[in-house]
Order: C-alpha cells, then sequence, then structure tokens
C-alpha cells in the first residue's frame, strides 16, 4: 500500500496556501461552481466522418453513412482552467482535478497510481485548491470527461507516444502507461466509485473503469493480479460538485417512447430487433418512425452509456442493464446463455493504423461483455463501452479479439434517439 493520504496532505497544504482561499467564502459561492444541475451530456468533440474503413467528406442526406456522430451537434466541450490545479467542467457543473500527477513530483507514472479502495479512502482527505468536498467520480462522471477526436492505439508496439491522442481534452494534464516500469501505453485506467453489481472473470469483485488512452469503459477486477501483490493500480482524477449529474429522470410518454427529462433525450422505448452493420444501422435510423417523430439518429457512444443502469445486470436481476421500463430483445450469448445485446453508437473509435483508422465504432453493452479467456465469460460487464468492427464475418472471431479476447459480433442492435423540442 502506497502513502497517497499522507501525500495528499502536504500537496494540499501548499497548494490551499498559495490559493488563499477563505473557508467561509467557498461555502457561500459553492466553490465558483457553475449553477448547472440535472445530467447535461457533453459533446463527443468528434468532427470528422468515416466510413467501414477511413476519413471521408461529410456525406450528404440520403446518402451512405449519413447520421455519424459528426453530423448532430450538441453540448460542446467548454472547460475553465482555474489556475489552482482544478477545472471547471461549464456544461456538467462538475469541477475536476486538473492533473493525475498525484504525488506532485512533475511526472505522472505508476507511482501516482492507487487501488480502488485507495483511492475512495484518500478522497475522504483530500485537498487542494482549498476545498475539502472531493469524490471518486461514478462512471457516468468519469464517462462525462471522455472524448472522440482521440486515438486507440491498441495493438501499438512502440514506446513513444509522439502522434498519439487521448481521449481527454488538453485542458487536462494526462498520462499514458508507464512503460518503463513495465505498463503498456494503453494502461491509463481511472479509478471510479462504480462496483459491478456482478463479477467477471469467473468471480472477480469489478470496478467500472474508463480508459483514457483508448477510450473505452470496461470493468476491471480489483483484486491482485496473478504473481501480484497489490491489487490493480489506477489514475485519480477526483470531482466535486452537482451531485445530481448521471441521475436519470424517465419517464414513459405511452407512445412508445420514453423521455429522459435529466439529460433532454427521447428514447425508443424497444430496440429495432435485430443486429446490423454499422452502416445499416445509421441507415435504419435514418430512415425510422416512431410516434410521428422522423428524426431519430443513432446515439453517440456518450448519449448511450447515460441509459445504462448500472445497478442492474442479467445475473443479479435478470435483465439488461437499463431501467425496466425500456424494452430490450433477448439473444444468446456466444456461452450458450440468455442474454442481452450490444447497441452501436454513430462514434467512430478511431485507431492509429493507417488506411484503418475509421474500421471499427463504439458500443455499448446492456448484457454480458463477453470475452474468450479459455472458455467465454463475461470479461468487462453489462454497461460496458467497447468497440467492434464496423463489417466482417464474426465467425472470422472464434476466440474473440485482444487480451481479454472480447467478443466481436459486428452485427450488433440499435436504440434510437432524438431531442426532447
Amino acid at each position: 500500500m502506497k502513502t497517497h493520504i499522507i501525500i495528499f496532505s502536504l500537496i494540499a497544504v501548499v497548494i490551499a496556501s498559495s490559493c488563499k482561499k477563505d473557508d467561509e467564502e467557498i461555502i457561500n459561492n459553492g466553490g465558483n461552481l457553475p449553477d448547472i444541475s440535472g445530467y447535461p451530456i457533453v459533446e463527443t468533440n468528434q468532427s470528422l466522418f468515416f466510413d467501414n474503413n477511413e476519413e471521408i467528406a461529410a456525406p450528404v442526406t440520403g446518402g451512405a453513412f449519413y447520421g455519424q456522430d459528426a453530423q448532430y451537434t450538441g453540448n460542446q466541450i467548454s472547460y475553465t482552467d482555474n489556475g489552482d490545479g482544478t477545472v471547471t467542467d461549464n456544461v456538467t457543473g462538475l469541477m475536476w482535478q486538473q492533473s493525475c500527477d498525484i504525488n506532485g513530483d512533475g511526472v505522472i507514472n505508476v507511482d501516482d497510481k492507487m487501488s480502488q479502495l485507495e483511492a475512495v479512502a484518500a478522497a475522504e482527505d483530500f485537498n487542494l485548491a482549498g476545498y475539502t468536498d472531493w469524490r471518486l467520480p461514478t462512471i457516468k462522471e468519469q464517462f462525462s470527461l471522455i472524448i472522440f477526436s482521440g486515438i486507440d492505439p491498441s495493438g501499438y508496439e512502440g514506446t513513444s507516444t509522439d502522434g498519439l491522442v487521448p481521449f481527454l481534452d488538453d485542458t487536462f494534464i494526462f498520462g499514458y502507461g508507464d512503460t518503463e516500469a513495465g505498463e503498456r501505453i494503453i494502461d491509463a485506467q481511472f479509478a471510479t466509485s462504480s462496483i459491478y453489481v456482478s463479477t467477471t472473470m469467473n468471480g472477480d469483485r469489478t470496478m467500472f473503469g474508463v480508459n483514457l488512452a483508448d477510450g473505452r469503459i470496461k470493468g476491471y477486477g480489483t483484486d491482485p493480479l496473478p504473481g501480484q501483490s497489490e491489487d490493480k493500480q489506477f489514475y485519480v482524477l477526483y470531482v466535486r460538485g452537482n451531485t445530481s449529474y448521471g441521475i436519470n429522470e424517465f419517464s414513459d410518454n405511452g407512445d412508445e417512447t420514453i423521455n429522459d427529462n435529466a439529460t433532454g433525450l427521447m428514447w425508443a422505448k424497444n430496440d429495432n430487433g435485430e443486429g446490423l452493420n454499422w452502416e445499416d444501422a445509421l441507415l435504419y435510423a435514418e430512415n425510422a418512425e416512431i410516434a410521428g417523430y422522423t428524426d431519430w439518429r443513432l446515439p453517440n457512444a456518450k448519449e448511450l452509456q447515460s441509459i445504462v443502469d448500472y445497478s442492474r445486470s442479467p445475473e443479479t436481476s435478470g435483465s439488461a442493464a437499463i431501467d425496466p421500463l425500456f424494452n430490450c430483445t433477448r439473444i444468446v450469448n456466444e456461452a450458450g446463455e440468455q442474454d442481452y445485446p450490444f447497441y452501436w453508437t454513430g462514434t467512430t473509435h478511431k485507431n492509429w493504423m493507417a488506411g484503418h483508422s475509421g474500421a471499427n465504432a463504439a458500443y455499448v453493452s446492456f448484457g454480458r461483455a463477453m470475452g474468450y479467456m479459455d472458455e467465454w465469460i463475461d470479461v468487462h460487464g453489462a454497461g460496458a463501452q467497447r468497440s467492434d468492427p464496423k463489417i466482417g464475418d464474426p465467425d472470422d472471431y472464434p476466440t474473440g479479439h485482444g487480451p481479454q479476447g472480447d467478443a466481436i459480433r459486428i452485427f450488433n442492435y440499435v436504440r434510437l434517439v432524438r431531442d426532447i423540442k
């Protein structure tokens, strides 16, 4: 176990003294936070357009690949660097620790990482810029920071990070994995307070974390890895403000649509009922008419993740990880179990490989996030956000893909969204 709490206290004294904030003033003015409540979704920052492989010119209405993420705009990213080690998100009303350099030595490496339990405990005594009401973010709070202008370095075998782009705005101070300590470049997983209600890897206690190097949500086992004495370690960005962020306010409109009054989004109550490749999913969304509305779209990754209910799972509630107001098609997963689908987003998951930089799109798993580890099991949890090839044959991936053998389905389902007007 590391001495992070002691380090936090020393850093806090220095920062608090330099900022000269008065505790009473902080309490009275809410800590200079914008007066925002609810659950406004921050845009993904995806401005480029893609076909099944690479970047293209903006598709035209009615043409192939029309309706993807970059063709819709929402709440644009707006951060304020407060000049005191904190960043305010002007969309969400959340204030963030600016750097994951927890020990303040000017280098972001393994010495800045903590276990999930350490991160929860250390928040109690964390004092930055004179504020003491910091908390470890939930998975929905942490995911609010992700941007899909990042470039996924998965499969990259070099050690230089030149040319790589994290899935985090440059208002923040970011670090990739510590390769000098034997980590991979993609080992930039961030801790949250969200523990999976089920387990992964056949019984592991699991935390949902956001990887801001490779742009995914996965469930990470919090117990020591084989051959290691310490629990898995994570970077940390603490947060304060807007305690209603991530809380949905659903209402059934009685016409096969559901409003989320917290986000301002209207959702289709039912999914499309079958798996489609990405291009066909876009086409389905653009041609849909439900309850008289014709302006439906394929949700972006942050919109779709906003309706995950992390208190539910196939194992614990016998349902998809979504509010019971919604209907989800049942499927049989790779292990032969009754389960629920992966759902496409309109967001391309850009990677570093020339000629194939746009070959994958992001999806959210509302059932088990299956992977092959000598057998098919839930490796990342219901509520994970991963990516799939936009086209291809799933049979070409009999043992999945990547370190945890992520199931490759390609033909994923659709849950439509539109703005409440």
